[in-house]
């Protein structure tokens, strides 16, 4: 349980994931319980992440026998993922999805599951959406027609229709293991259900089908009881033979074993026989085996001496050939370190040459910024006197305003001077006079007017203008200002990075030689203390070899003596071979005993596989009944078919006739028209 909780937050840590919560509490509760198998994780919401990770701890689990996922509502591609990772799953026997809206991936993934994954013993899918897409479904149908460990499979409220029927009953004819199915509450209908019924002519292995709630006629449903009740009979009677074979072999093995007893009982009186006459060798063999083995040792020590010469030989050889590469090393890092800096040198100067293009470039940029600056200057500066040379019209303006007032003042000073005069002349035209001088009144106030309103209007318009061009001047030098700060930061942070790419490759290139100094070093005390060893074996092996030629005489003499011992055991052997082709007469007769034993047992044998052909024969002739009644069955059918056809063939001539007879009598004139 620990070791699947660690690799399940491994897992979930490599993929940047956080650990579901309730899968964490339900490994806790099966902790807690003990000896549970079972992981529950029905109506958790579980991510495809989850699933992901989940499929890859299962993968290789040998803890869980029962996993229940039941109305996850898990998506596609999680469904994808979990089933992958049970392919190769050997320990979960129980498997649970129901309510998870499973479609044609799902069902694609579930096909590959049931032929890969050979330890499922019961697959419940109950309300999910299989057999909505064809060619899924089929796939689906191929793994369970594949499969050799499914036992129960549960489809109910899987919305299949007879072609999806058919697809199953083509699995059923394949499959040699399944004994539950169950297809309650889809739409199987008339066609699905024969269908089923002649994939059962075939498949002897299921025991339990059940068809409630599909549009299935009872007379198929009846024929596929019987079917499923001729399975379970066949299997019944299988199981009994089974268990007659199973008594009969007993017996036969109790036989063979009180027959082996006699044997070994036998074979250990020989046996006995043989050991005392070989204690007598063993006792010359035991000296002389010590001798042997005082040799052995010497040789043995002689060849570990030689070994470890070998060995050092071969050691000194490696440390002076190691020395050689380093120094080849050593020589091939100088000339690295020497590209090295070439490159480097080369990349410095390129890098000095690209900064100097590139501050050229911002220095060409700041020209230009200074240009348009300036440019945008010249425009200010133009727009200002602008401005003034406006200013100073309107003020002409104003001026022009003041002294037109003023000269329609004096004018109509001269008029009321003309009047007063006039009047004093005459009093007749004063009137007419009078008249006159109120028209030209109206007239120039209308004037004045109308020019005071068009000088006003200037005034304004030329107000606005001079507000956009100074918040236009105030743009324009910010966005100078902001592009001059961005080029210099640019420039301090290219400098920068350019002298902290140096300052990291010089540091890598001094590690460098520090390591291959040290490796040299050590190489060189190596290849002394070598040395030294080889020294010391050389003369331990001198000494050992003054020690070889003293047991060699030693060896010789004991030799002499051996050849007077062998020539009494010669003697001793001929006696007991005597002896032993004695006991070998008294064991052919109990094989003969043994031979008639072996003849009982064959008979009995031959009685089993008569009972065993009887019963086929039995299971044959039932079956052939059973087709005879189909076949009855199938005719009636057929002859309810024709009888029902003619009734209403009748039905419809009987019709015609009443009709033809009332549009031909008088009454037929005064019935209704349709």
């Amino acid at each position: 349980m620990e070791d699947f909780r660690r690799t399940y937050l491994r897992l979930c840590k490599e993929s940047g994931l956080e650990p579901h919560e309730s899968v964490l509490n339900q490994l806790h509760d099966v902790r807690a319980a003990g000896d549970s198998t079972r992981l529950d994780l029905a109506t958790q919401s579980l991510s495809v992440d989850t699933c992901a990770v989940l499929g890859r701890v299962l993968s290789n689990d040998v803890l869980f026998t029962e996993v229940v996922l039941s109305d996850c509502m898990l998506s596609e591609e999680g469904v994808k993922l979990l089933l992958h990772g049970l392919c190769s799953n050997t320990t979960v026997k129980v498997l649970d999805l129901k309510g998870n809206n499973m479609r044609a991936v799902g069902s694609e993934a579930l096909g590959k599951l049931l032929r890969q994954n050979k330890s499922i013993r019961r697959l419940t899918l109950e309300w999910n959406a299989l057999g909505m897409w064809g060619e899924a479904f089929s796939i689906f149908c191929e793994g369970l027609g594949s499969n050799e460990a499914l036992k129960q499979l549960d489809l109910r409220n899987n919305q299949i229709n007879h072609q999806g029927a058919g697809e199953l009953a083509m699995a059923l004819k394949r499959n040699t293991t399944l004994q539950e199915l169950d297809l309650r509450w889809n739409n199987i209908g008339l066609l699905g259900g024969r269908a089923l019924l002649e994939s059962l002519q075939q498949n002897r292995m299921l025991l339990q089908l059940e068809m409630a709630g599909n549009n299935v006629p009872s007379d198929t449903l009846k024929a596929v009881e019987q079917s499923i009740d001729h399975n379970s009979d066949r299997k019944s009677t299988l199981k009994e033979s089974r268990s007659k074979t199973q008594v009969l072999s007993k017996e036969i093995q109790s036989l063979r074993e009180e027959k082996g007893k006699q044997f070994l009982n036998m074979m250990e009186t020989i046996d006995k026989q043989r050991e005392d006459l070989g204690r007598s060798s063993r006792m010359s063999a035991v000296r002389v085996g010590q001798l042997q083995e005082a040799l052995n040792e010497r040789k043995s020590a002689v060849n570990s001496l030689k070994a470890k010469l070998q060995m050092t030989e071969a050691a000194l050889a490696l440390s002076e050939q190691k020395s050689h590469d380093l120094g080849e090393l050593l020589s091939r890092v100088k000339l690295e370190k020497s590209e090295l800096k070439e490159r480097q040198s080369r990349e410095m100067n390129k890098e000095q040459e690209e900064a100097v293009i590139r501050e050229g470039k911002l220095i060409r940029e700041l020209h230009i910024s200074t240009e348009k600056t300036l440019h945008l200057k010249s425009k200010v500066d133009e727009l200002e006197r602008r401005c003034k040379a406006q200013q100073d019209h309107i003020f002409d303006l104003k001026q022009e305003l003041t002294n037109s007032t003023a000269e329609l003042k004096l004018r109509l000073a001269q008029a009321e001077e003309r009047l007063e005069a006039e009047k004093k002349r005459s009093k007749q035209t004063l009137d007419d006079a009078e008249n006159l001088r109120q028209k030209e009144v109206d007239h120039l106030n209308r004037h004045r007017e109308e020019s005071e309103r068009s000088l006003q209007d200037r005034v304004q318009k030329l107000e606005g203008i001079r507000i956009q061009l100074e918040e236009e001047l105030s743009r324009v030098r910010a966005l100078s200002v902001t592009e001059r700060a961005q080029a210099e930061e640019e420039l301090v942070k290219v400098r920068n990075q350019v002298r902290l790419e140096e300052q990291q490759r010089v540091s890598h290139l001094e590690e460098k030689l520090r390591l291959l100094t040290q490796s040299r070093d050590e190489s060189q005390i190596h290849c002394t203390q070598q040395k030294q060893t080889v020294s010391e074996l050389q003369a331990k092996n001198n000494h050992l070899a003054l020690e070889m030629e003293g047991l060699k005489r030693r060896i010789e003499e004991l030799q002499q003596e051996l050849g007077g011992k062998e020539q009494e055991k010669v003697a001793e052997v001929n006696k007991v071979r005597v002896e032993l082709q004695e006991q070998i007469g008294h064991l052919q007769a109990e094989r003969a005993t043994q031979g008639g034993l072996k003849e009982k047992i064959a008979a009995l044998e031959r009685e089993m596989k008569v009972q065993t052909s009887n019963h086929r024969e039995a299971l044959l002739d039932k079956e052939s009944e059973i087709a005879s009644l189909l076949e009855k069955l199938r005719l009636k059918d057929g002859e309810i078919m024709r009888t029902r056809e003619d009734e209403a063939q009748r039905a419809n001539f009987l019709q015609k006739a009443i009709l033809t007879y009332v549009q031909g009598s008088p009454l037929g004139s005064y019935s209704p028209k349709k």
